[in-house]
C-alpha cells in the first residue's frame, strides 16, 4: 500500500526563550491580517457604506466574534457533555478546540450589531466579510495540517498520509485538512473575488453572503465524508452523518434564503427606478 509518511513539522513556528508561536496561531494573525486588507481593497471599489474606515474599526469586532463564537460553538456543539462536568476547561483556550460554525455565529452577530451601530446594512457589511473569510479558512486548514490534526479516514489512495500519534492507528489517512484548504478556502475565495466584480450582484445586499454559505455548507458536507468524525461524537443519526454535516446543512439553507431575498428586493429596486423614470417623463 503506498502512502506518505507526515512529514516531521514542528508545530512551534517561532521560539524565543519561553516565548512560543505556533504555526496555529499564526494563521489566525495571517487570516485577519489579509481578510481584513481585502475587506478594504473591496470596500474602496464601492462608494457606499461600509467604508474602509468602518473595516478598520470592525477589524477588533472579528476577531472578539471568532474567538468567543468559535469556542462556545465548540463547547456546546462538541464536547458539552465534558465542559458541563469540567465548566472552568471551557476558557482554556490554549488547550485547542474552536469550531468554524461557533465563530461564524460570533461574527454575524458582530456584523449586526456593528452596521446597527454605524447606521447601514448588515447585508452589505456581510456580503464584504464572506469575501474574506475563505482567505482565513485556507490558513487555518494548513495550521490543521501541521498540527496532525482533524485527519481524515482510514483510505488506500496513493496519497493517503500517516499521521503521527497513536490515536491515528498508524494507518494511512486522507488528509482532509488540505481537501478543506483547496475548496472551502482557493476554490471559494477565486468564485467569490469573481462574482464581486459584477456589479449586478454586488448591488444586491446579501447575495455575496448567500452565494458564500451554499458554497462553504457544501464544501463541508463533501468533505465530511472523507474526514475522521469527533471520537468522542462518532456519527450520529444512526449512520454516517457527522456533526459538521448537520451543523452544515442550515448554512446552506440560509444561504439559500439570502439569496432569494437579495434577488427579490433587487427587482423592487429596479421597478422602483422605473417607475421614477417614467413619472421624471
Amino acid at each position: 500500500m503506498l502512502a506518505i509518511l507526515f512529514p516531521a513539522i514542528d508545530p512551534i513556528a517561532i521560539q524565543i526563550g519561553p516565548l512560543a508561536i505556533r504555526w496555529y496561531a499564526l494563521a489566525y494573525l495571517i487570516g485577519f491580517v489579509a481578510g481584513w486588507r481585502y475587506c478594504i481593497y473591496l470596500a474602496r471599489k464601492d462608494q457606499r457604506p461600509p467604508t474602509a474606515v468602518d473595516f478598520d474599526d470592525f477589524l477588533t469586532w472579528a476577531v472578539i466574534g471568532v474567538i468567543l463564537g468559535g469556542r462556545l460553538g465548540y463547547v456546546l456543539f462538541y464536547n458539552t457533555a465534558y465542559y458541563l462536568n469540567n465548566p472552568l476547561e471551557a476558557l482554556a483556550v490554549w488547550h485547542g478546540g474552536m469550531s468554524f460554525h461557533g465563530g461564524m455565529l460570533g461574527v454575524i452577530a458582530a456584523i449586526f450589531l456593528f452596521a446597527y451601530r454605524r447606521g447601514f446594512s448588515p447585508l452589505a457589511l456581510g456580503d464584504i466579510i464572506s469575501c474574506a473569510v475563505p482567505i482565513g479558512l485556507f490558513f487555518g486548514r494548513i495550521a490543521n495540517f501541521v498540527n496532525a490534526e482533524l485527519w481524515g479516514r482510514v483510505t488506500d489512495v496513493s496519497w493517503g498520509v500517516i499521521f503521527p500519534g497513536e490515536r491515528a492507528g498508524g494507518l494511512p489517512r486522507h488528509p482532509s485538512q488540505l481537501y478543506e484548504a483547496a475548496l472551502e478556502g482557493l476554490v471559494l475565495f477565486v468564485v467569490l473575488a469573481i462574482l464581486a466584480q459584477r456589479s449586478s450582484i454586488r448591488n444586491r445586499p446579501g447575495m455575496l453572503g448567500g452565494i458564500f454559505l451554499i458554497g462553504y455548507g457544501l464544501s463541508r458536507i463533501l468533505v465530511e465524508h472523507f474526514r475522521e468524525p469527533d471520537p468522542q461524537l462518532g456519527f450520529l443519526l444512526g449512520g454516517n452523518v457527522t456533526m459538521g454535516q448537520i451543523l452544515s446543512v442550515p448554512m446552506v439553507l440560509a444561504g439559500l434564503a439570502l439569496i432569494v431575498i437579495a434577488r427579490r428586493r433587487g427587482e423592487v429596486s429596479r421597478q422602483a427606478g422605473s417607475e421614477g423614470a417614467r413619472d421624471g417623463a
